[in-house]
């Protein structure tokens, strides 16, 4: 089953059981993947619908920040509960060594030998990681081997 349907199924759980964080987090990654389609005028693929779930918990953790800062705990806490929410619908997460393991095949294949190659790299190994890994997290890898090049 697709994420799509999973969210769809999911939205109709949490109606269900009365489940009002789940309800309202699957509402707004519903709405953004809807939003995604309609601007781009295409149905997304698996790819993108991850892209797009891992985009809202990028600004779900960068609005949790902010709550610290301002001592929020009330903040915190929702904001905590749908990351929570939003990351069952990803896929398991690549460990730092696979990930390594992976970048550095990536960067074989292309005989990447610089920084000026990370670009190359980088489009040809995100959408090998979509879902299991943070553009960030794939950004830094590739630079720290790219550097040790």
């Amino acid at each position: 089953m697709d994420v799509k349907s999973q969210l769809n199924n999911a939205l109709k759980e949490a109606m269900k059981a009365g489940d009002e964080v789940r309800k309202r987090t699957v509402r707004m990654a519903l709405a953004a993947i809807r939003q995604a389609e309609i601007d781009r005028q295409v149905v997304l693929d698996e790819s993108g619908v991850l892209s797009i779930l891992q985009k809202e918990i990028k600004s779900r953790q960068e609005s949790l920040e902010e709550a610290r800062k301002a001592n929020r705990p009330d903040l915190i806490q929702a904001l905590e509960a749908e990351i929570a929410v939003l990351q069952t619908f990803l896929p398991q997460g690549l460990s730092e060594e696979d990930l390594r393991a992976l970048a550095q095949s990536v960067i074989q294949e292309l005989g990447a030998a610089s920084l000026a190659d990370m670009g190359k790299v980088m489009k040809t190994l995100m959408p090998r990681v979509a879902g299991r890994a943070s553009g960030d997290q794939v950004s830094k890898i590739v630079r720290s081997l790219l550097n040790q090049s």
